[in-house]
């Protein structure tokens, strides 16, 4: 059966039809070829969302955004209709969060399930809890508002400070500034002298700074060459014979105060000191005798004379001793 160009022509135009009945449904958020659930949100305010927004879950998109109305005229609440696949079932307790996916694009709704009674399942035309997310413009917007208050703080606070500072700055200071900045300038040209001189006088005694360094550097080698001579010194055999030296010194101590030997005897043996006492006060009578009576033991005579007898002294004349 052959088709005529009438049948061709009807065929073409009910297909155009169709077409651009789905494509404006399509536009609309709406699938014809797809099956829906449709739900209702109410929101305080839904700026920046439209009709065919994506409707999405954990970020894979489940249904669009089908209208957007205002509930009445007394409240101006706007009311969101949206379509869900009917692959995906969601809990009743779910909340629809409007939210802003990025700085360019319109926002979006995200079902969060419910967690309360998750079992219980929502219908074709429930109303849905709706909440509204801060997107990335509305956090930058609060961290920038409290920085925005320091700032113009911060201006307030530096035009009082330039205004003060105007106030302060009179003929007389911005004069003394501008003489203490040419001052500067003058003791600034006088150190560049200064440091002229100073360089003149390190090459006019170019010579005799190296000698002297030519001299530090011979004294430290001679310095070095002592310190290389006393620690080749055997400092060891030194110290043991000092410890031994110090060894004897401390026996000889010991001896002297136990009593050993004649000096120790001597300091610690009183009865020797008492005959040391006793022949010393002896010989100091017997030199007393022979000062008072020489003729006892030197007998010159020319005529025969007679010696007088023996008395021994007995103590001795402080007087006599004295004359």
């Amino acid at each position: 059966m052959k088709l005529t160009k009438e049948i061709k022509t009807a065929i073409l135009v009910i297909s155009s039809i169709l077409l651009f009945i789905w494509g404006y449904s399509y536009l609309k958020g709406t699938d014809i070829l797809t099956d829906y659930n449709t739900f209702y949100i109410e929101y305080n305010e839904v700026e920046g969302l439209v009709n065919s927004s994506p409707v999405t879950i954990n970020g894979l998109i489940i249904g669009k955004v089908k209208n957007i109305s205002f509930i009445n005229m007394n409240s101006w609440k706007p009311m969101v209709e949206i379509q869900i696949n009917k692959e995906y079932s969601i809990p009743k307790s779910s909340i629809a969060l409007i939210y802003e996916p990025g700085l360019i694009g319109g926002k979006m709704i995200q079902i969060v399930p419910g967690i309360e009674n998750p079992s219980v399942l929502a219908e074709s035309g429930d109303y849905l809890k709706g909440d509204i997310k801060s997107g990335l413009t509305a956090l930058v917007s609060e961290k920038l508002q409290p920085l925005q208050e320091k700032i113009e703080k911060v201006m307030v606070s530096t035009d009082i400070l330039l205004n003060n500072l105007n106030e302060t700055l009179d003929a007389n200071t911005k004069q003394n500034i501008k003489n203490s900045i040419s001052k500067f300038s003058e003791t600034m040209a006088e150190f560049s002298d200064i440091s002229k001189s100073v360089n003149t006088m390190l090459t006019d005694n170019k010579s005799k700074i190296n000698n002297s360094l030519a001299n530090f550097e011979k004294t430290s080698g001679n310095f070095a060459k002592i310190s290389d001579s006393l620690a080749q010194v055997n400092i060891k055999q030194t110290v043991q014979n000092l410890e031994k030296t110090l060894a004897n010194i401390d026996k000889i101590m010991a001896d002297l105060e136990n009593g050993n030997g004649t000096m120790g005897k001597l300091l610690k043996d009183d009865k020797m000191y008492t005959n040391f006492t006793k022949a010393s006060k002896e010989l100091e009578l017997l030199l007393e005798d022979l000062r008072l009576n020489p003729t006892r033991y030197v007998n010159v005579s020319l005529f025969g004379k007679k010696n007088k007898p023996y008395v021994a002294p007995t103590e001795i004349d402080s007087t006599k001793i004295k004359n």
